[in-house]
């Protein structure tokens, strides 16, 4: 690869970067031809793209970018890299390296992650990446705990309407008795 075609590498990592603000580094250095394949059609069926990188392109379009990737090049971009980008999830990813991992043990691991610019390093962070909720989630979470004390509210003023038209009701036929 010569100099022009490592700077349009990098070009087009740091573009990735920059639009995806989800991404994985993974070592899959131990699989086999038919398990990388397998590994790429999932990828592509859950609309996850993969792409095996050069550590030192990986750590220069790092730097074109505002966040601080320092501990990445520390100890993330190190042997066989793999990049997975999602552009709407943090999840997902992680479910695919989860998933995967039950039917090809010990084939893929998770080197590093970025999610909106947090720092998750260590294959020890996977379950904790699979369990994040989207922002769409979360806001949904919001709005349900916000609208509960007011459904509370709501429904004992209208419990209380038909409450008080029964008192109202049997007073009323106390006096005309």
């Amino acid at each position: 690869m010569n100099k022009e075609q490592k700077g349009a590498v990098i070009q087009d990592l740091a573009e990735k970067f920059a639009n995806n603000p989800y991404f994985y580094i993974t070592d899959a250095s131990g699989m086999s031809v038919a398990k990388t394949n397998k590994l790429r059609r999932l990828c592509f069926e859950r609309g996850i793209e993969y792409k095996v990188v050069k550590n030192t392109l990986i750590e220069k379009a790092l730097e074109t970018l505002e966040a601080d990737y320092t501990p990445f090049k520390e100890s993330v971009l190190k042997g066989f890299s793999g990049i997975m980008f999602h552009p709407e999830s943090g999840k997902d990813a992680a479910k695919l390296i989860q998933d995967f991992l039950k039917d090809n043990k010990d084939s893929i691991k998770l080197k590093g992650a970025s999610i909106e610019s947090d720092l998750f390093i260590g294959h020890g962070e996977l379950d904790n990446l699979a369990k994040l909720k989207s922002k769409t989630e979360l806001i949904g979470d919001v709005i349900m705990l916000l609208q509960s004390p007011a459904k509370t509210v709501i429904g004992g003023l209208q419990s209380g309407g038909s409450n008080l038209a029964g008192i109202l009701k049997t007073l009323s036929e106390k006096e005309a008795a």
